[in-house]
């Protein structure tokens, strides 16, 4: 393809897409381009400040797995009881709380007490309600932040804010930032995996791990469920590696010509890049995504052996295969097209979402325990914003962002304990009140960033994940 197209004035067939039929079979190309790329293996950090490659500061752990909750779980019936919102029940919310915006506007709605059973667990005392009772037995590995807050009303912001730092679309995804600043372990898979327990449900999709404005070779990479997680990694047989090896020179040839003359097209190179990356996976992937070495007991411990759990199980112990293998960033989303949105039946959605998700997330953090990894391996459950105590419909919560509940385990946080209140009824944050920016600022620093210094010029402006605020939270530091 590097000769003239025969019988044409063109050089090549992609030379001829650019020119002939004024140009529109560049389309194809763009499309190419547009689609979501994987992740590249970059090395070192790529903040201004840092141009060593070596942390900010010392750091705690090397590696992040988010479990994403979608659409809202309610802390209230989950991690932070409240007795006085039982005593209340069926009453308005007292004046002196002001004021509330909900989206549904059911803030004149009567308080709704919390069905739920709460108990102590481990030896700090935690306290777990009987939805979450395998979480309940790692008590003294949670720091358990009660005092979480945002600006995101509903899904599409909230979500956007937890994962972006903004409200708003068009800003790198926090995945994205710390690829950027600390590169991958494994030149042979991502630096940056997405597992979506439905794929194509997340709200806002792809804008969840994109880059916005950095090259696109940080963006995550997604990959699916169930035996085949990863589609087309075996080569056919048919194709031996030398052809297969060939084939990437070429891609790589036709697309670098193209991308020389068009050095701002970040797309088009981590499409290369991606190319690169996916050949160098045919090799490692297939074992990181196979659980046949797994002993029953491993496969039982994330409850892959039961219908309800199977599912997420699965991508909770793929999640740990894949950071054992030096994947620095893996964000599991659980209830995929905002599922723990429970506006009504809060007892029926909750209990069924916890049933599925609860086991798998304490073999998750079990796991690492018992094989050393922990200690390395910084583990945050959340959702975008947790549930108000006023009813809605007689039997759901609305979206709370003013005061909700998130957990971290493992990777330097402090297990044992709680970390900042909400009031008496769990609607506000009062007492150690860490907005979004504050806990991505405090997740960089647990990663040897300095969310000040870990700085991305566009276009003369320098950029920072947390949009120059937030604070790092050293409370929840062992």
């Amino acid at each position: 393809m590097a000769n003239r197209v025969r019988g044409t004035g063109y050089r090549s067939r992609r030379d001829m897409l650019l020119r002939a039929g004024a140009g529109f079979g560049a389309l194809a190309l763009h499309g190419l381009s547009s689609q979501s790329s994987s992740a590249s293996s970059v090395d070192g950090p790529r903040s201004a400040a840092n141009p060593t490659g070596a942390p900010h500061v010392t750091p705690l752990a090397k590696n992040i797995i988010f479990v994403f909750l979608e659409g809202g779980p309610s802390h209230i019936d989950l991690f932070d009881p409240k007795p006085q919102l039982n005593k209340l029940a069926g009453q308005p919310l007292p004046a002196s709380f002001g004021p509330i915006i909900t989206p549904m506007g059911e803030y004149d709605a009567p308080l709704m007490a919390s069905k739920r059973k709460w108990s102590r667990h481990g030896q700090s005392g935690l306290w777990f309600s009987d939805w979450i009772p395998h979480i309940a037995q790692c008590a003294d590995d949670l720091t358990v932040i009660r005092s979480c807050w945002g600006n995101g009303l509903n899904h599409s912001n909230g979500v956007c804010q937890m994962n972006t730092g903004s409200i708003l679309a068009g800003r790198p995804s926090l995945g994205a930032w710390v690829t950027y600043g600390l590169g991958t372990e494994n030149t042979n898979l991502p630096a940056f995996v997405v597992i979506e327990d439905e794929a194509g449900k997340v709200i806002n999709g792809p804008r969840n791990w994109s880059t916005a404005f950095m090259p696109a070779a940080y963006q995550g990479t997604p990959i699916g469920t169930g035996p085949e997680p990863i589609r087309y990694l075996k080569t056919p047989d048919s194709i031996g590696a030398s052809r297969q090896h060939a084939k990437i020179q070429l891609l790589d040839e036709i697309n670098r010509r193209y991308a020389e003359a068009r050095p701002e097209n970040s797309e088009l190179e981590a499409r290369i890049r991606s190319y690169e990356l996916a050949f160098k996976m045919q090799t490692e992937a297939p074992e990181a995504v196979n659980f046949a070495e797994e002993t029953q007991e491993t496969l039982d411990l994330y409850g892959i052996d039961k219908k309800e759990t199977e599912v997420f199980g699965r991508n909770c112990l793929l999640a740990r295969r894949l950071v054992e293998r030096g994947v620095r960033f893996v964000q599991l989303y659980h209830g995929a097209g905002s599922r723990w949105d429970a506006h009504t039946k809060i007892e029926s959605n909750h209990s069924g979402l916890c049933k599925g998700s609860d086991q798998p997330v304490a073999g998750l953090i079990r796991d690492l325990k018992q094989r050393g990894l922990l200690d390395s391996t910084l583990v945050i459950w959340g959702g975008e914003f947790g549930r108000t105590p006023m009813s809605e419909k007689g039997d759901g919560r609305d979206h709370n962002p003013y005061g909700f509940t998130m957990f971290m385990a493992g990777g330097g946080v402090k297990g044992g304990q709680v970390v900042g209140s909400t009031d008496e009824l769990g609607l506000h944050a009062v007492e150690d009140r860490l907005h979004v920016h504050d806990l991505h600022a405090s997740i960089l620093y647990l990663l040897g960033l300095d969310h000040w210094q870990l700085v991305y010029s566009n276009q003369g402006r320098p950029e920072r994940a947390t949009q120059n605020e937030g604070k790092v939270c050293r409370k929840l530091f062992a």
